[in-house]
C-alpha cells in the first residue's frame, strides 16, 4: 500500500474505532423502561441495543437510508460455473436503472436510495445515467482457475472505490446502508475467499449460486478447488487473498464496509457475496465487525460458515439467494421498527402503568 493506491484504505482502516460499551446501560435503561416486560421484544430489543451502540447515541436513526450494489464480471464466469451467461451482469445493470429488479422494488418499499456501482463491469454504458457511479478498476477479473484475479493494485483499487462511494453516503447524511452484489459468476471467488479465511474445504462452502446442479455443481466445487491450489491465497494477507481469487465488487463492498465503520454507520450485510466483502474487510480490521448487521442467511451452504467466522447472527431466514442486496433492504424494515420502539414507546411512568413487582 505504496503510494497514492492505498492511501484512502490505510486512513480508513486506521479511523475505524472499536464499538464502546459506554452507551449500553442507558440504552438497556431505556428499553426496560418501556411498558412491556424487560426482553419481552426479543431480539428487536439486541438490535436497538447494537444500533444505539454503532451510532453512539441513546437515539440511533434508520433514516435516510442507502442500498448500494456494486458491479463487476468474473473471468471464471467463462468456466461454466454459473446457469447464466457472462453478458447478464451488464443487462442487470441497465434493469437496475429502469427500476426493474428486486432490489429496486424492495428499496422503493423501504424508502432507500439505490445505487449501482460498475467497479469492473465488461461493458462501457457511456455517460453514465442517474443512479450509477463508475468506478471502473478493469473490464472483469481473469479467471481464479488458472491465476490471479487481479493484480494488487487493482485489489486497493476496489477497496478504494467502495470506501469512496460510502463516504459519498456519510457526506448525505446516510444513517443506514445495505451492501449488494451483482456479478455472473460471483459465488465461485465468494466461495474461494470463504474457504480462505475460514479454512473450511471447497465442497463445504460451494453451493449452487444461480442455479446449478449435477455435474455442473461438481464443476464449480472442482473451479474452487483449482482456484485455492492455483493461487494459494493467505488469510494473513486480506488485500493479497482478494487480488488472488476475488471480485472486483468483493472488494469494493468490503470497502464500503471499512468507510461505513470509520463514520459508525451500521451496514447490513446481505448475502454469500456481501459477507465475502465482510470477511475481507474484517481481516483488515477486526474492529469494523461491531458496525456490521447480518440481515439474513442465505441458501448458500458456504453463508453458514462465513456469518459463523465472523460471529454474526443473521436477523432473517427466508431461503434467499438472489443477492442484489435484497435481504439487507427486508432488514431495514427490523431496524426502523427496532429504532421506533426505542424511540416511541411510551415508559412506564409516563404512561401510568404499574411495572412489575418486585
Amino acid at each position: 500500500m505504496s503510494g497514492a493506491a492505498g492511501e484512502s484504505l490505510a486512513r480508513t482502516v486506521a479511523g475505524v474505532e472499536a464499538v464502546g460499551d459506554a452507551l449500553a446501560p442507558a440504552l438497556k435503561a431505556r428499553l426496560d423502561s418501556l411498558t412491556k416486560p424487560p426482553g419481552s421484544l426479543g431480539r428487536l430489543e439486541a438490535l436497538a441495543l447494537a444500533l444505539g451502540r454503532m451510532q453512539d447515541t441513546v437515539k440511533p436513526r434508520a433514516t435516510p437510508r442507502a442500498v448500494l450494489v456494486f458491479a463487476a464480471d468474473h473471468g471464471v464466469a467463462l468456466d461454466g460455473v454459473s446457469a447464466y451467461p457472462r453478458e447478464v451482469t451488464a443487462q442487470m445493470v441497465l434493469n437496475f436503472l429502469r427500476g426493474g429488479a428486486a432490489v429496486n422494488v424492495l428499496a422503493r418499499q423501504a424508502d432507500a436510495r439505490l445505487t449501482v456501482v460498475d467497479v469492473g463491469v465488461d461493458h462501457d454504458f457511456g455517460e453514465p445515467p442517474p443512479g450509477l457511479v463508475i468506478a471502473k478498476v478493469r473490464r472483469g477479473t481473469d479467471s481464479i482457475v488458472r491465476g490471479p484475479a487481479m493484480t494488487r493494485d487493482e485489489a486497493v483499487r476496489a477497496l478504494e472505490a467502495g470506501i469512496r462511494v460510502a463516504e459519498g453516503c456519510v457526506a448525505d447524511g446516510v444513517a443506514l446502508i445495505a451492501a449488494g452484489d451483482m456479478g455472473i459468476g460471483n459465488t465461485t471467488p465468494s466461495a474461494a475467499l470463504t474457504a480462505c479465511f475460514t479454512g473450511r474445504p471447497a465442497a463445504e462452502v460451494t453451493g449452487p449460486g444461480t442455479g446449478v446442479a449435477g455435474e455442473a455443481l461438481a464443476r464449480k466445487v472442482a473451479a474452487v478447488e483449482r482456484a485455492l491450489a492455483a493461487n494459494r491465497p493467505d488469510p494473513a494477507d486480506p488485500v493479497g487473498a482478494l487480488a488472488a481469487v476475488g471480485g472486483l465488487e468483493i472488494g469494493a463492498i468490503a470497502g464500503a464496509m471499512l468507510a461505513a465503520a470509520r463514520h459508525r454507520v451500521p451496514v447490513l450485510v446481505d448475502g454469500f457475496i456481501s459477507t465475502a466483502g465482510a470477511l475481507v474487510a474484517c481481516a483488515l480490521c477486526p474492529a469494523a465487525a461491531g458496525y456490521l448487521i447480518a440481515a439474513h442467511r442465505s441458501a448458500e451452504p458456504g453463508h453458514r460458515a462465513a456469518l459463523a467466522h465472523l460471529g454474526l447472527v443473521p436477523l432473517l431466514e427466508l431461503d434467499l439467494r438472489l443477492g442484489e442486496g435484497t435481504g439487507a433492504v427486508l432488514a431495514m424494515h427490523l431496524a426502523e421498527a427496532a429504532v421506533r420502539v426505542l424511540d416511541e414507546m411510551a415508559t412506564f411512568a409516563a404512561a401510568g402503568v404499574s411495572e412489575r413487582d418486585g
